[in-house]
């Protein structure tokens, strides 16, 4: 079958999997490109490992650290009339350069909530790695199932206290216009906390550290964003911002239960990047768009595996990271400067539809949208038959 890009909203309903693999490709091939890195991370465990920052950190553990790799995710197989989700290429076009390079790699598919898969992970490092010395804890879900109590929490991406009259983008028009955000209630405010905060990172460390599978001196990082005042009025002083205050206290809880490993637990902010996640919150792709136009212009733009890179770099693989007040590492520290934020902030009032192509990078977003999902990489014949349940091996 021929392979189209089927988008609704902020959705692609299609994955093609020879771009899938040459986006994976791409990225490792970027990587084995740069310095090694040093050999402190020697087995690592990914949650939220098919996509995104977390596929660019398994990638970035693998070929820039030499790591072993065991990742979680939970993708949608293809069939035979339609195809998986880019995740599931992702993860067989990760496994089989590194299968090819000597390294161990297994990706677990499956709930990353539930105890179940927790079980599973376990199992798997005694059988295979014996104890890991990194967690990345990358999920990314819109739907919690609390393994104790059964019940289903949702998260609501919404203003606190008043409502919010906004500039946002339609990506797909290409048209800038304001949006009225209805303030969230008290029960969508904590279904957020508990999807999106930072208790199923203290249950993941809890479950690994009572089986003994965390080598001496182990390390986890959380992923967060902060970002722009901008985009605070819906993301950091929003549902979401009391989601990511939950987990900085996750941080320092599970910093304390891993003193007897003489481990460290820090939450990680990174820089906008356009994912599924990103594009579905209000404001953040018109910020998202204006920030990379001003950051190419610059030379300053970062894609995600180059970001990744200058953290594991810079931070995790350099000595001891450096933090902010709040006890964070931070890598935004780029997109924050003051020559970018003076230059965004000088054309948000200014962008209209009419302008957008003059001040902004839509295109550039459009582009990254697609890639995702193995659309628009350089090399691939996108007018080739594809069979979806197999796709074509990785070259990398």
């Amino acid at each position: 079958m021929i392979i189209r890009p089927r988008i609704r909203g902020f959705i692609c309903t299609t994955a093609h999997p020879d771009g899938c693999r040459a986006h994976v490709a791409e990225q490792i091939g970027y990587v084995r490109s740069q310095p090694a890195l040093d050999g402190r991370i020697g087995k690592a465990l990914v949650l939220g490992c098919s996509g995104g920052y977390g596929l660019a950190s398994r990638i970035v553990a693998a070929f820039g650290c030499g790591a072993d790799t065991l990742g979680v995710s939970f993708e949608k197989a293809p069939a035979e009339n339609k195809t998986a989700t880019a995740g599931w290429y992702n993860n067989i076009a990760f496994e089989d350069v590194a299968h090819r390079a000597g390294r161990y790699a297994k990706t677990l598919d499956g709930d990353a909530f539930s105890d179940a898969m927790k079980q599973r992970v376990i199992d798997t490092i005694r059988a295979d790695l014996g104890q890991i010395d990194l967690l990345v804890y990358s999920l990314a879900s819109p739907v919690r199932a609390h393994p104790r109590t059964g019940v289903l929490h949702r998260s609501a991406i919404k203003p606190l206290g008043d409502p919010v009259h906004i500039k946002t983008l339609n990506v797909d028009k290409g048209e800038v216009h304001y949006a009225d955000l209805d303030p969230a209630t008290p029960e969508e405010t904590a279904g957020t906390v508990a999807v999106m905060g930072g208790e199923d990172w203290e249950f993941w460390i809890d479950a690994l550290q009572s089986a003994g599978v965390l080598a001496p001196g182990f390390r986890t990082v959380a992923y967060t964003y902060i970002g722009s005042e901008l985009t605070w009025p819906i993301y950091w002083h929003a549902t979401l911002g009391k989601a990511k205050e939950d987990l900085d206290r996750a941080a320092a809880a599970i910093r304390g239960r891993l003193a007897p490993l003489e481990g460290d637990a820090r939450v990680a902010s990174l820089k906008a990047v356009v994912s599924q996640a990103s594009s579905a919150i209000p404001v953040v792709p018109l910020y998202a768009s204006l920030l990379f136009r001003v950051m190419k212009e610059q030379g300053l733009h970062e894609d995600i595996i180059t970001h990744i890179q200058r953290l594991f770099a810079t931070q995790l693989c350099d000595g001891a990271p450096r933090l902010d007040d709040q006890g964070r590492i931070r890598v935004d520290d780029v997109e924050l400067s003051a020559a970018v934020q003076d230059e965004v902030k000088r054309r948000w009032p200014l962008v209209s539809t009419e302008n957008l192509g003059e001040l902004a990078d839509l295109d550039g977003f459009r582009a990254d949208f697609l890639r995702i999902f193995g659309f628009g990489i350089a090399g691939v014949d996108y007018e080739s038959e594809q069979d979806p349940l197999m796709g074509r091996t990785a070259e990398g």
